[in-house]
């Protein structure tokens, strides 16, 4: 065998080999037609007879290209998103669909448009949420056949006309100044309720202050009632010369008293009548 031979040799079975790598599948064809599937690592092919295919399998991300859509309710929205999938059948992707890296953003601008022209544009803002999960079910639901596994949705942006969104904003600071006013007024009114339940305790404390003063009142006239009609029954006359007498001494009235009259007398004689007094054992 020549060298040039040897050469020959070493470069036909050299073209032949293949590296499959952990994050990929290989596709095998024989004349056109599917032969096998590689596993990763070292593989040889008949160079010229076979021909391989690498698809990774690793998740994808894909941005779902701005679009207008006109909602529900006449607007125009710009639009767009994100989906992430991986390949879950390598055999599927490769023969049940053409390019299915261009097909997948494809498909998910036309559903994602589908979803959304049946909400208002207030309901597609509100429920970005819902969104992204019925275009995910949606669009794995599509791309099943195709060996493809849509992992998630996410909407990005929804923008409205500029006018409209102008508008939205308006709304959105009155609404802000309602809650506002609402929190002062509230505020107001907790303050108010508390200086108004101040003032009727404060006031009941004051009701319950002369009520116990009028009691102390009852009591002290009940006891000069009892000792009156105790001590001077049928002498009512009398005890209001007393009190007379009473009253004129505490204006620092003098009274010159004779030398050797009693100064029970004295008083007596002031009332104009003569005060009986009793000892006991007498």
């Amino acid at each position: 065998m020549t060298f040039i031979a040897l050469i020959g040799i070493i470069l036909f079975i050299g073209s032949g080999v293949r590296i499959v790598r952990p994050v990929d599948v290989g596709i095998v064809e024989f004349l056109g037609r599917f032969s096998k599937k590689a596993n990763p690592g070292f593989n040889w092919i008949f160079p010229g007879l076979h021909k391989m295919y690498k698809i990774n399998i690793t998740e994808r991300r894909v941005d779902i290209e701005p679009q207008s859509i006109i909602t529900k309710d006449k607007l125009n929205a710009e639009v767009d998103g994100v989906v992430y999938y991986r390949v879950s059948d390598a055999q599927k992707a490769l023969y049940n669909v053409n390019n299915f890296a261009l097909s997948v953003p494809s498909l998910a601008k036309t559903t994602l448009r589908a979803v959304i022209g049946k909400m208002t544009l207030t309901e597609a803002n509100e429920n970005r949420d819902t969104i992204n999960q019925e275009v995910e079910n949606v669009l794995d639901k599509e791309v099943n056949s195709w060996g493809i596994n849509v992992v998630r949705v996410e909407l990005q942006r929804i923008e409205p006309p500029e006018d409209v969104q102008i508008a939205m904003n308006q709304v959105v600071k009155a609404e802000n100044e309602k809650i506002a006013a609402l929190d002062l007024a509230t505020a107001i009114e907790t303050k108010a309720d508390g200086e108004r339940r101040a003032e009727i305790k404060k006031a009941e404390g004051i009701a319950m202050a002369i009520k116990l003063k009028a009691e102390a009142d009852g009591e002290a006239i009940k006891v000069v009632n009892d000792a009156a009609e105790k001590h001077f029954v049928g002498n009512a006359q009398l005890l209001k010369k007393l009190e007379t007498v009473s009253e004129a001494l505490k204006e620092n009235a003098k009274v010159i008293v004779p030398a050797g009259s009693s100064l029970v007398n004295v008083v007596g004689d002031l009332a104009g009548t003569t005060i009986p007094i009793s000892i006991d054992g007498e």
